[in-house]
């Protein structure tokens, strides 16, 4: 058991090897009146073509992470649900690009809930029956999310920024692709991904690591490493197009303009998303010249926003938000981000912003949620949930210019646009 803390929080954490091949953390708070856990496995929506241990390469179909994610919460007996609602936990799950995600948060009967989360994960069920039907349900969610202003717009962008890289599928699939599941690719899957050598577990609050031990000891089945290998089709170093256009039920027009970046390495470091933050208050945040200037001209609405997002090959820094004239909106952004390669960035203005984001680096600490889900991913990039807090600390100006330099290319740049039916 191996005891981490920082200096500057007067806070810590535990990482143990448990012996099934588990990478548990535990983030005692003992002024906290409830209790998180999050049980998370390396597998996303993008992981659509793997090997193990070297045999052959097999393709499943877009999805299924998702599928798989909402099948685990059934058994023979019954559902997880159930379960959860004699302990009075709150529990839920999320797929993402790169990760699927258990978790639930209890004020009272953590030890009950800790065992249902840690069991039920690890007995999947499925038949062709509960397949078929769940088909149908995830479906349904599909449809629902074709009208969904705020997720086509982001997922018109990514289809313009990439040829072939998954991101630009959506999570769930399409209609078409969970067409293609039976149980058998389910099991499959399941097998590769939910080894437990590709899992984490991390748990914040009021709670002890004799505790969790305790259960995870009791609960946790041992498991044979393997060794998984993922791998993308081609991705070209240019874009699709650069504007995508949609009509939807919306009262005022809805855009994101997007940068595609080449990040060569697996994970985007710590050092690259802190520069990436830095950038993009400084180019779009509230206290902006930007921001002042569109918001006087009418622009834009106090829903403008900017954000990076980058994962397993690909890497994508956004600008978002409703505007009655959002091509003019996005050309003003894209003149600000050229004014301050020509210009450089204001010292004492960078010094302001990085301020800011360490102060909100430092505040995810006061939430447990935020806390496990954190620790949870920077285990699957391999650091440390300290260590995006030391990158912001330790960036420099030179850095971030040269991140401007190197970054928020136009020839990578497509412009997303919802309007009004």
């Amino acid at each position: 058991m191996n005891y981490i803390e920082n200096s500057i929080l007067k806070e810590g954490y535990y990482e143990i090897n448990h012996p099934t091949g588990l990478k548990i953390y535990i983030y005692p708070k003992k002024d906290s009146n409830s209790s998180y856990a999050v049980f998370g496995t390396k597998y996303g929506s993008i992981d659509t073509q793997f090997r193990i241990d070297g045999e052959e390469w097999v393709r499943v179909p877009e999805g299924i992470a998702h599928f798989l994610e909402h099948k685990l919460f059934e058994s023979e007996d019954g559902d997880a649900f159930s379960r959860y609602a004699k302990t009075g936990a709150s529990a839920n799950a999320f797929t993402s690009f790169d990760r699927t995600c258990y978790l639930f948060s209890a004020a009272q009967n953590f030890d009950e809930s800790l065992e249902i989360l840690l069991d039920f994960v690890q007995h999947p069920y499925f038949t062709e029956q509960t397949v078929q039907k769940e088909q149908g349900i995830i479906g349904q969610e599909i449809k629902m999310y074709e009208d969904d202003p705020g997720w086509r717009v982001y997922f018109n962008l990514l289809g313009c920024l990439y040829h072939n890289h998954p991101v630009r599928i959506e999570i769930a699939g399409t209609i078409e692709s969970i067409a293609k599941i039976d149980a058998e690719l389910l099991y499959q899957c399941y097998k590769t991904f939910y080894n437990l050598n590709n899992m984490s577990l991390a748990v914040t609050g009021n709670i002890t690591p004799e505790q969790v031990l305790k259960i995870a000891d009791k609960t946790l089945k041992q498991s044979v490493p393997i060794q998984i290998e993922r791998r993308f089709d081609h991705e070209p170093d240019s874009i699709v197009r650069d504007r995508a256009e949609q009509k939807l039920a919306v009262a005022v027009p809805m855009f994101m303009l997007g940068y595609k970046e080449n990040i060569k390495q697996e994970f985007c470091s710590s050092e690259q998303k802190a520069e990436m933050a830095i950038l993009l208050e400084l180019i779009a945040g509230k206290s902006s010249a930007l921001y002042s200037s569109l918001l006087e001209q009418g622009l834009i609405n106090e829903s403008f926003s900017a954000d990076f997002d980058c994962g397993r090959g690909y890497a994508v820094s956004t600008f978002t938000g409703e505007s009655a004239d959002p091509d003019k909106t996005a050309q003003e952004i894209k003149n600000e981000i050229n004014r301050l390669r020509k210009n450089g960035i204001d010292k004492e203005r960078f010094e302001a912003v990085k301020r800011k984001i360490y102060g909100s680096s430092i505040k995810i600490f006061d939430s447990n949620e935020i806390i496990g889900n954190t620790i949870i991913d920077s285990h699957f990039a391999g650091n440390s949930i300290f260590d995006d807090m030391d990158a912001v600390a330790s960036c420099t100006l030179e850095q971030v210019e040269k991140r401007l330099n190197n970054a928020l290319i136009d020839k990578l740049c497509a412009l997303s646009v919802i309007l009004p039916a």
